[in-house]
């Protein structure tokens, strides 16, 4: 597992789907549908994302 880092390659918005899926060895398109969801059913998703974005470091 790599360590978690914002991705530059795999970014949309942020990197933040794009780190996890790069630390997880994942589809970054998977990840973002999985996102997506946790926005639309859960609620929690968009909270989730914003406090990954501010906590989790630039990639190099």
């Amino acid at each position: 597992m790599k360590p978690l880092r914002l991705s530059s390659k795999n970014k949309k918005i942020a990197g933040v789907c794009g780190a996890f899926a790069e630390s997880f060895d994942l589809d970054p398109t998977l990840v973002r549908i999985v996102w997506v969801g946790c926005v639309v059913f859960g609620g929690f998703g968009l909270l989730a994302y914003l406090i990954c974005w501010l906590v989790i470091p630039k990639e190099d």
